[in-house]
């Protein structure tokens, strides 16, 4: 598992959530996993902030994001309306949303109000090769089951760790040892 935070803050809405699904792009694009959990804090004032920080578990693969939208209008109700229209649009199946937050303001002076929208979603993605798997991946993969397993590599059967992975059972050992030994090393 990791975590991921992201933060964004303007006196404009709409930078704000720009820069901020900027950013979370870029960062996600390069994270393998699938996000858990997630937790949302939009603040509003003189300046918008929003924080978001993710858990995400790397052993599972998906697709990743963030969709944001902002909507206004004279009345809470209607800016709500508005902002549900733009959330929808964006929403495609299959995306599981994993968590959402909705947010209004309304200005002191002109007493408009302001919708705010973000949601975070997985897509999950589609059976996996493992014979294609890099020796990275397949690593993490083989990480993973042992950390599950009390790191007790005698409950695996190798053959079949080997053959669902397209490797040599030789390959297999290899990646043990070395899942084993970086272990000892970080604990160390």
């Amino acid at each position: 598992m990791i975590l991921k935070i992201f933060q964004s803050e303007s006196a404009n809405i709409g930078e704000c959530l720009s820069n901020l699904g900027e950013y979370s792009r870029r960062e996600l694009l390069g994270t393998p996993g699938k996000i858990e959990k997630s937790k949302i804090s939009l603040n509003f004032g003189a300046f918008m902030n929003v924080t978001i920080a993710l858990d995400i578990d790397e052993s599972q693969p998906a697709e990743k994001g963030l969709i944001t939208a902002y909507a206004s209008a004279r009345n809470k109700r209607d800016a709500l309306k508005k902002l549900q229209d733009a959330l929808n649009k964006q929403i495609k199946s299959p995306m599981e949303i994993v968590d959402f937050e909705i947010g209004t303001y309304t200005t002191p002076v002109t007493r408009r109000t302001y919708a705010v929208g973000i949601i975070v979603y997985n897509i999950p993605l589609h059976e996996v090769e493992l014979s294609k798997l890099s020796i990275k991946e397949r690593r993490k993969i083989l990480a993973k089951a042992l950390e599950l397993f009390n790191y007790n590599p005698k409950v695996l059967n190798i053959s079949e760790v080997a053959r669902t992975f397209g490797v040599s059972r030789d390959s297999i050992y290899y990646d043990i040892e070395q899942i084993l030994k970086e272990r000892r090393l970080r604990s160390g």
